[in-house]
């Protein structure tokens, strides 16, 4: 009878631990889809807190494989890949820096949805409270490449051409 009651007890304590820190994040986090006219294009915005980090992290090596660097404009975050532009927006002043995520975190169980750089929470003016509100979401990132200049302009192609229209009197007589 104890074995049984203690494997029982081993479920639930083992089921608790699995689904708290993904329940805890998904009650913080407000998700917003917005889906517009094309399917294809998904805009997620997330409103929650956000923390900082700085000099006890200078050096440590990041998700993505390079050196943290507290001076630099970046983010890590669980919700977005590496890589991606995010904009964050202090909520309690309106201020917005542009951030790139290089790294995984803040941890879930803090019920933070992003750490900042030491130079991305000045620009969000919050270095002395350690954490405020705000609201992110991803830019639009796509490549361009300039024109040589030598190229000529292209001139538009007209696929019919142009067009002549004939009006004719119709005579309906009754």
């Amino acid at each position: 009878m104890q074995t049984k009651l203690r494997f029982i007890g081993f479920v639930v304590v083992a089921s608790l631990l699995w689904t708290s820190p993904t329940s805890a994040a998904s009650q913080r986090a407000k998700a917003t889809l917005k889906v517009g006219t094309n399917a294809k294009h998904l805009k997620v915005n997330y409103i929650g807190t956000a923390s900082w980090y700085g000099k006890e992290e200078q050096g440590q090596k990041m998700a993505n494989g390079k050196r943290f660097d507290r001076n630099k404009l970046t983010a890590a975050s669980w919700y977005f890949p590496l890589g991606t532009p995010v904009r964050v927006v202090n909520v309690k002043n309106g201020q917005s820096v542009v951030v790139t995520i290089t790294d995984r975190g803040p941890n879930l169980r803090l019920h933070r949805i992003l750490d900042l750089s030491e130079a991305a929470a000045g620009h969000l003016d919050y270095l002395g409270v350690g954490l405020t509100q705000v609201f992110l979401y991803p830019l639009a990132t796509f490549e361009t490449a300039s024109a040589k200049i030598d190229t000529p302009l292209v001139e538009p192609r007209a696929e019919n051409g142009p067009v002549e229209y004939e009006a004719k009197a119709i005579n309906a007589e009754m």
